[in-house]
């Protein structure tokens, strides 16, 4: 289907200033003789009457939209009969108003009456009408200058509008009412403004100036940059706009064959000016409610004109969004369906400020975005349209006019739903979810979660369980979750990634769930199931980086704009992709938004942050001259610091009970201090509720993988820990970080055979939950799986299955995971002073020929739990061990060695009673049989 090519029809071609000269025809200049004649006289005599009413002349539509839309004044005189008339025209009132006398100068009379003739002259081409015309001018201005005199107020009421037809229908307007003369008004033309005044000549007849028609027809320059896609405001040329001679349509339907304005009653078809460009004249007053008729080839769309609206967005998001400060920055941007000055549609925005010009392509368009050009909000760097008539599921993209000229098409930064990758188009997407969680919302803010029981379940949803949909995992997760006894799960990375490969940590649709799995709704359905299961959803949230993906964020307008412009400062030289420029306030307002949309929308209860420790420091991974310093000198990024201190102080203000986790692992001063208490580094505390021990877990999994018999010789590697453990507020992390490329599973890192790997398994899970911290387990690693995970299949879960040998000891594993979880959250000297060293006793930290550790937890009234860990292969049977002399008694609440977890069953069956003897710095203790690589909780009996 191709343009329709430029009509060969009568009417001229020009720009919208062009002045069209009138061809009357032989009928109508006989017709307005009779109908508009006025002898000079009389016209003299009734000089102060009103107006007289003109008779109507009715003609038939042409294609013309001059000849249709301009309407002809009468020239009083003796010459009237001469005067030629429009095709299709009314013939205009003509009623001279009484002269006065006036003071002003016979210089503005003259510039005035000449500028009028000269006017009139070029307005018509028929030679005896423009001899006549000419004469009276020139008597005018000769009198007028004689007389130092100002003219006679002259003004003749308008011509009633023709209601326009189309080729296939035509209607009529009722004669115009008689309106008054009116006195001293300045009469506007398109070769300047005629005022009238007093005169003090006698009162004589003038010619009314006359109301002159311009081209309605897109012009040159602005047709270039609409085909191009570099008009920064296609709303001032396109749409219907008042203009000299009635309203100007124009529509630019690329391969529309026709089309046809619909406005009431109306039905005029506008004059194809070739190149998808259409327009016409009609003989309106202001600028009635219309409808396209736009025929294509096979087929007739009837739409509202996308150019007729105004802007969805009000000045108060877009002072906002430069600020940074728009909280809801994905209400203002992106692609929302929405009700429009009472029209059904969608609203497209975009931020691209260095785009020359911004178009919307889509299903809707078949993928070609020249008739559906943006508009620029000012300088805020804002493009934005509404397209009536589209809605949900529509496919989408933006195609940006670079600075060099070239183009490119982006997937929507904020797209709130995007096609199933590798396909890469954004979707436009509403909610309607109905929530079923307000109970545990209202629940989750009784208690910071540094004070709460806090044991989390690490997963990837989309290997979890294969194959399974957000609303299957719903049926499942949560009832898993829930019997194993964690009180949240953390999601690895939900947001849209292209790169399965990447578990989701190099981002493109920050704004979206990963379409994968379904729908943003059937996300939602997931976490509402979680919540009403009584489980937190925690998500893992990427801000450090996002990759180079030519569709997505990387140089989005042509130029940096989500990265730094600093080379050095983009590329991270880690993964290969860029770095967010934390110091420009839309980038960081793009993130600080972020992460307030996914709890506020999808009510999740707390971020993991990603990488943090990349985004603190400007030499991270960089050699020398590969960075440069701060502006004091220093290698923190100051901008990063600011953004976090931002984004941490937002999300605690707004959304009750959620907690943030910093993944940080240096040792950075204040990561979980309050941003607005100092340290003695001099900044500010970043923020964060929580901090992964990234010390904890390193050197207590490297104290694990030594044999026994070496032990000893690394005994600080599990009580170094101690030493800086409520510098923070620490979870403890055996996160998928630490079961992947190469570094085994965490039952295949311990040493020996099968049973002591799964021995040494248990114990360091018993140990684990009983340190100060929170607890995170990995998928997988719950039922000792023994190889790595893979996103690929997921965890082994036939190993669980009866018909398996092994099935019992795998099974046991997740048994004692559950009790530890039972038991922990039963016990409040387990979490309730976590972060405060009131909580921590040691019984003995320095047994290292013994390979034992035992501490005591408190709550904070004092009541203890006593933990016990023998990590050699050996029964040590009545170890002594200093406690508490006002504990009665003490029993077993787990032993890791019991028979029902695959042990040995060495086990204390009765109550422990203290003896009156010191040890361990106390003033009693007990003796206790230590199962071999063991972990042993005693209570208060």
């Amino acid at each position: 289907m191709t343009p329709r090519p430029e009509s060969s029809g009568s009417r001229p071609k020009g720009t919208a200033g062009d002045k069209i000269p009138e061809q009357p025809t032989a009928a109508q200049k006989k017709s307005a003789a009779k109908k508009t004649a006025v002898p000079k006289q009389a016209a003299a005599k009734k000089a102060t009457a009103p107006a007289k009413k003109a008779a109507v002349k009715k003609t038939a539509a042409t294609q013309s939209p001059a000849t249709k839309a301009t309407a002809k004044k009468a020239a009083p005189g003796k010459t009237t009969a001469k005067k030629a008339t429009e095709k299709k025209a009314v013939a205009k009132k003509a009623a001279p108003e009484k002269a006065t006398a006036a003071k002003a100068t016979a210089e503005k009379v003259a510039a005035t009456k000449a500028t009028a003739g000269k006017t009139a002259a070029k307005k018509t081409t028929a030679k005896k009408a423009t001899a006549t015309k000419a004469t009276a001018t020139k008597a005018v201005v000769k009198k007028a200058t004689t007389k130092k005199a100002v003219a006679k107020k002259a003004t003749t009421a308008k011509a009633a509008a023709t209601k326009a037809t189309a080729t296939k229908a035509t209607a009529a307007e009722p004669p115009a009412k008689k309106a008054p003369a009116k006195k001293a008004t300045a009469k506007k033309t398109t070769a300047g403004t005629a005022t009238a005044g007093k005169a003090t000549a006698p009162a004589q007849t003038v010619p009314p100036e006359m109301e002159l028609a311009v081209s309605p027809a897109v012009g040159s320059a602005d047709r270039d940059r609409l085909l191009n896609g570099t008009h920064h405001n296609p709303h001032s040329v396109l749409g219907a706009h008042p203009v000299p001679g009635g309203i100007a349509f124009r529509a630019f339907r690329p391969y529309a064959l026709s089309v046809i304005v619909v406005a009431g009653e109306v039905r005029t078809e506008l004059q194809g000016d070739g190149e998808g460009f259409f327009s016409g004249l009609l003989p309106l007053r202001e600028v009635p409610e219309y409808r396209l008729l736009v025929e294509y080839e096979g087929t007739v769309l009837d739409t509202e004109d996308a150019y007729r609206f105004l802007p969805t967005l009000g000045d108060l998001d877009l002072h906002l969004i430069g600020e940074g400060r728009h909280e809801e920055l994905w209400t203002a941007l992106g692609a929302h369906p929405m009700t429009h000055q009472g029209v059904t549609g969608t609203r497209f925005a975009v931020w691209a400020p260095n785009a020359l010009g911004v178009r919307v392509a889509g299903t809707f368009n078949f993928w070609d975005g020249t008739g559906h050009v943006m508009r620029s909000l000012g300088s805020s760097g804002v493009w934005e349209l509404f397209l009536p008539d589209i809605g949900e599921g529509e496919l989408y993209k933006f195609e940006i006019t670079r600075p060099d000229g070239s183009k490119t098409m982006r997937a929507d930064p904020l797209a709130r739903r995007t096609e199933v990758p590798p396909a890469t188009s954004s979707v436009i997407t509403s909610s309607g979810y109905e929530w079923g969680d307000a109970e545990w919302l209202a629940r989750r803010a009784e208690a910071p979660a540094h004070e709460a029981p806090f044991s989390v379940y690490e997963v990837h949803l989309p290997s979890w369980r294969p194959g399974l949909t957000y609303r299957q995992l719903a049926e499942q997760l949560p009832a898993y979750v829930k019997n194993l006894g964690f009180t949240h799960v953390e999601l690895m990375p939900v947001a849209e990634h292209p790169f399965g490969g990447s578990w989701g940590y190099q981002v493109t649709g920050f704004y979206a769930p990963t379409a994968r799995l379904g729908t943003p709704d059937d996300f939602r359905y997931l976490v509402d199931s979680l919540h009403r299961a009584g489980v937190g959803v925690l998500m893992d949230w990427v801000p450090a980086h996002f990759p180079r993906d030519d569709w997505a964020l990387a140089e989005f307008d042509g130029r940096p704009l989500y990265e730094h412009a600093d080379p050095l400062r983009a590329a991270h030289p880690d993964w290969g992709t860029l770095e967010f420029d934390y110091g420009r306030n839309e980038v960081r307002n793009f993130l600080v938004a972020n992460a307030l949309y996914w709890c506020e929308e999808f009510h999740i209860d707390g971020l993991r942050v990603d990488a943090v420790a990349s985004m603190l420091y400007l030499d991270y991974s960089r050699e020398p001259g590969q960075w440069t310093p701060n502006e004091h000198g220093g290698r923190e990024n100051l901008d990063a610091v600011a953004f976090l201190q931002e984004m941490n102080a937002t999300l605690y203000r707004r959304v009750p009970g959620v907690v943030t986790i910093a993944e940080e692992s240096t040792a950075w001063d204040g990561v979980t201090r309050a941003t607005h208490h100092k340290g003695p580094s001099g900044f500010g505390g970043l923020g964060f509720g929580l901090k992964w021990n990234m010390g904890w877990m390193h050197d207590s999994l490297q104290y694990m993988s030594h044999e026994p018999v070496y032990r000893k010789y690394h005994h600080h590697e599990m009580t170094f820990s101690m030493v800086y453990a409520y510098s923070e507020n620490y979870v403890l992390p055996i996160s998928h970080d630490e079961v992947v490329h190469g570094k085994r599973s965490l039952v295949s890192k311990m040493p020996g055979d099968w049973w002591q790997q799964r021995a040494n398994h248990r114990a360091y899970l018993g140990f684990m939950w009983a340190h100060p911290g929170k607890q995170l387990l990995f998928m997988g690693q719950e039922f000792a799986q023994g190889a790595e995970w893979s996103e690929a299949h997921g965890p082994d879960w036939w190993l669980l299955d009866p018909g398996y040998g092994a099935e019992a000891e795998h099974r046991g594993v997740r048994d004692l995971v559950r009790d530890l979880n039972t038991v922990y959250r039963a016990t409040e000297a387990l979490w309730r002073l976590d972060t405060d060293p009131a909580g921590f006793e040691w019984v003995v930290g320095d047994a290292a020929d013994d390979n034992v550790l035992a501490f005591l937890r408190l709550d904070p009234e004092g009541n203890p739990l006593l933990s016990v860990s023998n990590f050699a292969p050996v029964v040590r049977p009545d170890y002594r061990l200093g406690v508490p002399e006002d504990v009665p008694a003490w029993h077993e609440a787990v032993n890791t060695d019991a028979a029902a977890y695959g042990g040995s069953d060495v086990t204390n069956t009765d109550p422990v009673k203290p003896e009156a003897q010191p040890w361990h710095g106390r003033p009693a203790s007990i003796r206790l049989t230590l199962p071999p690589l063991s972990t042993v909780w005693l209570r208060p009996a």
